[in-house]
């Protein structure tokens, strides 16, 4: 599957982003997806989890409480509600799509990637 990401950019402190990830290629609905991010000089992290039928969902405890992973199989998106953005989660975010396998917090375990998008949060 072929995944487009977007919905990054500038924000202040407190505010809210909604990224998109956009499939095209494979039948979205066989994939469960994932976000990830990547700060500078940092590993590639965990951020959000969501199954193929979006019944099981999982986020990062750095996130936890602010961010939310939803999707819409209809229309091949899935997406991540961020709020109370912090500097801290200034990073490349990239979706990801998994058939199975490996645990879902592994960066390895996803088959698919998007290309990223640049969120940054000043103070």
């Amino acid at each position: 599957v072929q995944l487009q990401a977007s919905g990054g950019g500038l924000a202040q402190a407190g505010a809210s982003l909604r990224l998109s990830c956009v499939a095209s290629g494979r039948t979205f609905s066989d994939y469960a997806m994932g976000w990830f991010r990547q700060a500078p000089g940092k590993d590639r992290e965990f951020v959000a989890y969501i199954s193929w039928s979006g019944g099981s969902l999982d986020v990062a405890d750095s996130v936890k409480g602010r961010f939310t992973i939803s999707r819409d199989n209809a229309k091949n998106t899935v997406y991540l509600q961020m709020n109370n953005l912090k500097p801290e989660d200034t990073a490349v975010y990239y979706c990801a799509g998994r058939l199975g396998g490996r645990s879902y917090i592994d960066v390895s375990a996803y088959d698919s990637w998007g290309q990223g998008t640049q969120v940054t949060v000043s103070s």
